[in-house]
């Protein structure tokens, strides 16, 4: 069973119902206690990495968040609240993973926001990617993003420059595509990730 951390800054129509069409039985938790319920947790994200911080402060989480031991998955802003830094609002994260969330530069060539269809290539192996070939296409929508950095980089995408698609530490992951909205790919990465 999958833990959808609850704070008001994610998507969870869109999530939920991928994970109904692959028969992945899931709760919501919103408060402390409601870990113990799951062996695995997905902390969703859309908007601004500044707003979410505040609101996922707002419900006491954090520090429990920061101790989990069993896999957990952020997802777009979900994956950056992992990060230790955003320029997005200028905020201090969770700092799980010790890297930055940046904003993309302006350029004639590559839109800001990110939006649309990417292909991902893997870094490293991870069963998080089992059965999806490198290079895969996933749907993206961000102006921000994570800095490559090779300890912490699972898979990378390029949008006029090269930046982690997905991180890793431990037992934390992160994706910065909307697997629930990608096609048979991201159900294969949400299948994986309930395996993990």
């Amino acid at each position: 069973m999958i833990g959808i951390v609850q704070y008001g800054a994610g998507n969870i129509f869109s999530l939920t119902s991928a994970l109904d069409r692959l028969g992945i039985g899931y709760g919501m938790i919103s408060k402390p206690e409601d870990f113990e319920l799951y062996d695995r947790y997905i902390i969703p994200g859309v908007g601004h990495a500044g707003a979410a911080m505040d609101k996922l402060e707002s419900t006491g989480l954090v520090p429990y968040i920061r101790e989990l031991k069993k896999p957990t998955l952020g997802i777009c802003v979900g994956m950056q609240l992992q990060t230790a830094y955003s320029e997005e609002g200028d905020a201090d994260l969770l700092d799980i993973i010790p890297v930055k969330t940046l904003k993309f530069a302006d350029s004639p060539d590559h839109k800001v926001p990110h939006t649309g269809w990417n292909r991902v290539y893997a870094e490293k192996e991870s069963p998080l990617f089992k059965d999806i070939p490198n290079g895969a296409h996933f749907y993206y929508v961000h102006s921000y993003y994570i800095e490559y950095n090779n300890a912490y980089t699972l898979a990378s995408t390029d949008h006029s420059l090269k930046f982690s698609a997905s991180i890793w530490r431990d037992n934390f992951y992160g994706v910065q595509f909307h697997p629930e909205k990608s096609g048979i790919y991201g159900e294969t990465l949400l299948k994986n990730f309930s395996q993990i």
